[in-house]
């Protein structure tokens, strides 16, 4: 249903008239199809008519749709974040009014943060809240990238739009969070009068073109606080934790689909002979998968997408067990995990996602470069992943300004003692050494940065912005290299007791040996340029670039 428009959206893409938005041929049908099949409501509260069923299972789900086609899952996957903000930080009455026809998917939600003049700063954010006598608010502004913020797929759009009560203090702790539909909702809860927001253009944008990019203009919209006054970034956190969450599975799964579609060419592709000699002397060549190179391109990204799947259910489960295990003290441990660790999935996910694209586009040569094969649309999609939500260097700043200090280090702490337990249970079985020692290594680089940040960003701050995003590469590839180790040892107990696809485990074990002794070593250099501190890379003067 969904694969077939991936590429139709991206051919066709949205148009645009009159502040009116029509998706791609298609996309309306698929998307009555989808919520009609309960899709959009998998993981949301049964109260509202959600399935409630576990985040893991909704992010392997996720992975699926994302890597069909990414501009669609956009639609459905917003609205997500959106519900999250409102299920955590509405009235009972917000609740009930709004989230049972967005988790059916009737409805549709955005997030409305970015100003023209203002993206990840939002202390310079303009757009006003005036209060009204009946305790609305009267939204005044204009947003810029707004995905799926005009579309033809549902009867209403729900925007979560940030903007400032006049009064409140300056900066972003003026800043507050309000419900704005697109229609006013008639006393029986459907559609009624047209609000006062509406898209005034569509960007044309390098990848992801069956999903609208919205200008957004509000011009005395009706709108209802969410939260308390002047709190809007905690609520916005919850859209943006979910989203961020969202966007790292989007940069896994235009990997995987890549990797696929460029191990299938390369099975196929007859160039040249193998460097050890004729593997079919029968053809005019060999396929290219003989050749040394090409094996490293579909390696790293194998390696890639399987340990990320793998940390990406084990982050997860942190957010379950953090909402709804009843030990508090597990629900705080896990909660301290899933803080520090989503910037690393934002960023190193969807950094590392676009270079599989890239090479898995790279393993197809000159047919790589040509639609019809479908590999550049993947590459131009994913690039986008790297900067919405965050910009990953902001992700960087966030892990060590924001996360590394929190409650103390609590949180890296844990983190640490994890990796450390897990190496020490298997420091003596001969077998795991292979695995475990490269992670021993990586674990105590990356404890070793922790310690040259913790001394030398307090007395120069460039040093931590210098080392910020080798940091979260460091701290990415320790996590990686974790459950690559816990995969390698489960797989060597399956193969022991023959139980299962034999097949299938001796290709992680093979797998697991691959990152651990060629992708792991990558600490090293990120710990030499986290301990090179900011002197050169603030040195030469801005006039000079």
């Amino acid at each position: 249903m969904l694969q077939p428009l991936n590429q139709v959206g991206d051919a066709e893409g949205c148009t645009f008239d009159n502040g009116t938005v029509t998706t791609p041929p298609g996309f309306r049908e698929a998307y009555r199809t989808f919520a009609e099949g309960g899709w959009t409501g998998l993981t949301a509260d049964p109260d509202y008519g959600g399935q409630g069923l576990p985040l893991v299972l909704g992010i392997a789900i996720e992975e699926m749709s994302i890597s069909a086609n990414l501009s669609f899952n956009m639609y459905p996957g917003l609205t997500i974040g959106a519900t999250e903000a409102i299920h955590a930080h509405g009235t009972a009455e917000q609740k009930q009014t709004w989230l049972p026809k967005m988790i059916s998917g009737q409805w549709t939600g955005t997030m409305n943060l970015t100003e023209p003049h203002c993206g990840t700063d939002l202390g310079l954010l303009r757009t006003r809240a005036e209060p009204h006598d009946d305790g609305s608010y009267r939204i005044n502004g204009t947003k810029i990238f707004i995905s799926a913020g005009e579309h033809d797929l549902t009867e209403n759009i729900i925007h979560l739009v940030l903007a400032r009560i006049p009064g409140g203090p300056p900066g972003v702790k003026g800043i507050s969070l309000f419900i704005v539909p697109k229609f006013l909702l008639n006393d029986d809860g459907t559609p009624g009068e047209r609000n006062g927001v509406a898209c005034g253009a569509i960007e044309e944008k390098m990848g992801i073109h069956g999903n609208a990019t919205c200008v957004m203009n509000y011009d005395d919209a009706t709108g209802y606080l969410l939260g308390a006054e002047h709190k809007g970034l905690r609520a916005m956190f919850t859209m943006m934790n979910a989203a961020r969450l969202g966007v790292a599975m989007q940069g896994l799964s235009l990997a995987e689909v890549a990797g696929q579609n460029a191990a299938d060419y390369a099975r196929d592709r007859l160039q040249g002979r193998s460097l050890s000699g004729p593997k079919e002397p029968d053809k005019p060549a060999d396929p290219i998968i003989v050749h040394p190179d090409v094996r490293r391109m579909l390696m790293e990204g194998r390696a890639f997408t399987e340990g990320a799947r793998a940390f990406a259910y084990w982050s997860a489960l942190q957010a379950d067990l953090a909402a709804k295990h009843p030990d508090a003290a597990v629900r705080q441990s896990a909660n301290d995990l899933l803080s520090l660790l989503t910037p690393v999935l934002k960023a190193y996910f969807t950094d590392r996602g676009y270079a599989a694209a890239t090479q898995a586009q790279q393993v197809f040569g000159g047919h790589g470069y040509i639609r019809e094969w479908g590999m550049e649309q993947f590459v131009r999609d994913a690039r986008i992943t790297q900067i919405y939500e965050g910009a990953n260097g902001i992700q960087g700043l966030d892990l060590v300004g924001r996360k590394l200090p929190a409650d103390g280090g609590r949180a890296i702490r844990a983190f640490f003692e994890t990796v450390q337990a897990f190496c020490d249970e298997n420091r003596d079985d001969k077998a795991m050494a292979e695995f475990t020692g490269p992670l021993d290594e990586g674990l105590g680089r990356l404890q070793q940065a922790t310690m040259w940040l913790m001394q030398n960003a307090m007395t120069t701050p460039d040093n931590a912005g210098a080392g910020a995003t080798d940091y979260l590469y460091l701290l990415a590839l320790v996590s990686l290299g974790h459950v690559w180790a816990q995969m390698a040892k489960l797989a060597q107990k399956r193969l022991a007791d023959g139980d299962g696809n034999a097949a299938f485990y001796e290709n992680k074990l093979i797998t697991a040996r691959y990152f651990l002794q060629r992708v792991m070593p990558d600490s090293a250099a990120h710990l030499a340029r986290v301990e090179a501190g900011a002197e050169t890379l603030m040195a030469l003067d801005a006039a000079a670039f």
